[in-house]
């Protein structure tokens, strides 16, 4: 371990963002309903010496997603391939990534509902007989081939399931949902990063970045960063409560996890608004923020909180949204 410490110092961001990734599902912190059958699902396809049936991971953004796609290679021992749904814009561009394949390997799609329909149909066959279809010559002498291709997993990860067309998620034999982590959880996954990146840190601060990780490690490792440069600046390197606290108050994290977006959706809502309800269509642009970005990094975990609702109507703030943002409700 020491070695290995040594070495993060001279890595990219990147790099050790990488190194923070567990390697096997053994050392992969919360998830355990999707761990536990995830380890099922591989131990049987290992036994039947046969490919695991596609898998289809999906939640907010920043909780393993990816990270479990590694996993599921190494764990079937396998390479991993890695594209996303944007990327592939064209037919031929998913089928030069699936003729390269080999047998057993795994294809990692990252937003997989924005797969264009064209490159969408591609997979069907792909998914169901290991196979590639696709015509041969113009008009009337226009023929019909099919292309064999390797044996393979397919691992999709989406923020949207519902925006997945029924034809594909059907195609997929194992669909798991991420959920939100419990500030325990987030500790567990604090304290084995801060010893990858040997950051000195104290149970209490590490307790105190939990709480206000909004239930995702990709948050809790990158508050964990900054809080750990604030100490080797503004302090002697050791992340004590005190020091966590400073860091946190400048990154305009509070106390609940909420940074300078969340609160002014929370006033914009309770104050602008009344309380709503309010389309988001409307919220998003009297906060400037897009639609997606609502939807998918801040609603889920104020509605976690019992701060906002989703109803036919609109966005609607709770008791919880004025009790955070100090401000009396006014009853109709």
């Amino acid at each position: 371990m020491n070695d290995f410490i040594k070495s993060t110092k001279n890595m990219s961001e990147a790099e050790i963002e990488n190194s923070l990734r567990p390697n096997c599902l053994a050392d992969y912190v919360g998830q355990n309903k999707v761990k536990n059958a995830l380890k099922i699902y591989i131990e049987a396809a290992k036994k039947r010496k046969e490919p695991l049936d596609h898998v289809l991971l999906y939640g907010p953004p920043g909780l393993g997603k990816t990270t479990l796609s590694h996993i599921i290679s190494n764990e079937l021992g396998s390479q991993l391939k890695i594209t996303s749904g944007p990327a592939i814009e064209h037919a031929a561009d998913l089928a030069a990534i699936l003729t390269t394949l080999q047998k057993n390997d795994v294809l990692f799609i990252d937003e997989i509902h924005r797969l264009r329909h064209t490159v969408e149909e591609i997979l069907y066959p792909a998914m169901e007989d290991f196979s590639l279809d696709f015509i041969v010559g113009k008009g009337p002498s226009a023929r019909n081939m099919r292309l064999k291709l390797q044996p393979f997993t397919l691992v999709g990860a989406t923020t949207k399931a519902g925006n997945i067309a029924s034809p594909l998620r059907d195609r997929f034999g194992i669909i798991e949902r991420l959920e939100l982590y419990e500030s325990q959880e987030l500790a567990d996954i604090i304290t084995r990063s801060a010893k990858i990146l040997d950051v000195n840190i104290m149970p209490e601060a590490i307790k105190e970045i939990a709480m206000r990780s909004r239930g995702t490690p990709r948050i809790a490792n990158r508050l964990l960063k900054r809080v750990r440069d604030f100490a080797e600046v503004k302090g002697n390197g050791i992340v004590d409560l005190d020091i966590c606290r400073q860091a946190l108050l400048m990154m305009d994290v509070d106390d609940k996890g909420l940074d300078f977006v969340d609160r002014r959706l929370l006033e914009r809502l309770v104050v602008t608004f009344n309380g709503g309800p309010v389309g988001v269509e409307t919220l998003a642009t009297s906060i400037g923020e897009e639609i997606a970005t609502i939807e998918d990094v801040y609603e889920p975990f104020l509605i976690r909180l019992g701060y906002i609702a989703r109803t036919p109507r609109g966005r609607v703030a709770l008791e919880g949204a004025y009790e955070h943002m100090h401000i009396e409700r006014k009853l109709n």
